[in-house]
């Protein structure tokens, strides 16, 4: 095995890697196809490009999501420490400034005297390690082929769908108020308030709108927590009203009237210029897209700065294929690590980047590697990834329902999950110390 990391792809879970590598003096070789070979999805050439939202997921304190990022922050991670300093406004989500959190990232990396950042697409995996594959849901076609011979099998797929960003400027702003829903935390979200009529008349136009059509040999197979907006209003008329355009605990500040159903915006940058339209991630036809969302009140003549966009994610039947360590069974030293092991979200893959890292540089050192505890957020996500194999094996967000602590029967949800998190935490410390890293304070 060589004394030097490589990574191949700079998204959340690569540029996490090579961080956690580097910052505990490890030589790190990290490619990064862009912009020499672009993607369906990326914009930039920027290392940690969100491109799917601009939100890290839910930071109340009670939830799975906030714990998750508490345990990163343990290990001073280079991409919540981003996201903490460049954050916007978004109620009780930690939604960043999408420019300049990949521009922060990639200035780090690029300026890391540990870290050498190759712009070139690799079409083979190497044949020696440690070597770690974060090249994500977006793999170049060449290097997919690598991974299929290396793994003997096809990968799995699922088909992940972008919502539009919209121009501030043009929003009618008569028509819409901001809020949180019930009020918690400060009025983070612009609301578009729809009556009954306007409703049944948006969900009609999602279910009959032009959609951009599958290829013949594809097959539609959607991840359930980012479904498109119109495949949700084929499930039925008032889905859309009980999931992501529920009015419920969204009062008009003023007249304190309620609405059938609420279409939210929420903060796309800093400067308050852009609006990312909330669970309105869709398939529909560009043409359609700008028809069918100027339906919704004040956005009437709203102008778009990105339509949405569907593309094709892939990840490997990780259960089937790894070991604890997050390294091939039949193949040790070659990792895997972010949404190509089929975790969802992008603090998920950050953590997979985290662990990678610190199980190949206990293999470069030739020192024993323990797994983190499983009643730990990075423990229990990492169990489901490497786990007792089950028979559908799908993308999985961080939540309690992974944890094994049964034992904990607290009635109150409220006070069981913040148990929890609390014997996590102190379970995690414990760990870190094992490993001989240094404990950061969590925010």
């Amino acid at each position: 095995m060589r004394d030097y990391l490589t990574i191949l792809g700079a998204g959340l879970a690569g540029s996490e890697a090579a961080w956690q590598a580097a910052q505990r003096g490890i030589p790190v070789i990290l490619y990064e196809m862009r912009p020499v070979k672009p993607t369906p999805a990326h914009k930039t050439d920027q290392c940690a490009e969100l491109v799917c939202s601009n939100s890290l997921g839910n930071n109340q304190s009670s939830s799975a999501p906030h714990l998750l990022k508490e345990e990163l922050r343990k290990f001073n991670s280079l991409i919540i420490a981003a996201g903490d300093a460049h954050c916007v406004p978004a109620g009780a989500a930690l939604a960043v400034d999408r420019e300049l959190f990949s521009k922060k990232i990639t200035e780090q990396l690029s300026k890391h005297p540990n870290i050498n950042l190759i712009r070139e697409e690799v079409t083979e995996i190497p044949s020696e390690g440690p070597v770690i594959i974060a090249t994500g849901p977006l793999t170049s076609p060449k290097l997919s082929e690598s991974i299929s011979r290396l793994i003997g099998q096809e990968y799995l797929y699922f088909y992940d769908a972008i919502s539009p960003i919209v121009d501030a400027n043009t929003i009618d702003y008569d028509k819409t108020f901001f809020a949180s829903r019930y009020d918690k935390g400060t009025d983070d979200y612009l609301n578009c308030p729809l009556n009954e009529d306007q409703y049944y008349s948006l969900v009609n136009e999602l279910k009959n709108s032009e959609k951009v059509l599958f290829k013949s040999f594809e097959k539609p197979i959607y991840f359930e927590g980012c479904l498109p907006v119109e495949e949700l209003a084929i499930r039925g008329d008032k889905t859309l009203a009980y999931g992501p355009l529920k009015p419920v605990g969204l009062l008009h500040p003023k007249t304190k009237e309620k609405f059938y159903a609420v279409v939210q915006l929420r903060y796309e940058n800093k400067e308050g210029t852009a609006f990312n339209l909330v669970g309105f991630q869709t398939k529909l036809t560009y043409p359609e897209q700008k028809r069918v969302i100027r339906m919704i009140p004040g956005l009437e003549n709203v102008e778009f700065f990105r339509y949405g966009a569907i593309h094709r994610n892939t990840f490997i039947n990780a259960p089937d294929l790894l070991s604890s360590e997050l390294d091939l069974k039949k193949n040790r030293g070659i990792y895997f690590a972010g949404q190509i092991v089929g975790v969802e979200g992008y603090v998920e893959s950050t953590s997979m980047g985290l662990l990678a890292a610190l199980s190949a540089i206990k293999g470069i050192k030739g020192e024993r590697y323990v797994a983190p505890p499983v009643d730990t957020a990075l423990g229990s996500l990492l169990h489901y990834v490497t786990g007792p194999l089950r028979h559908s094996y799908q993308p999985m967000n961080i939540n309690y329902g992974l944890f094994q602590v049964r034992e904990m029967k607290i009635r109150n949800k409220r006070d069981r999950n913040k148990m929890i998190a609390s014997k996590a935490l102190e379970s995690l410390s414990q760990w870190m110390e094992t490993l001989g890293c240094k404990v950061h304070s969590a925010a």
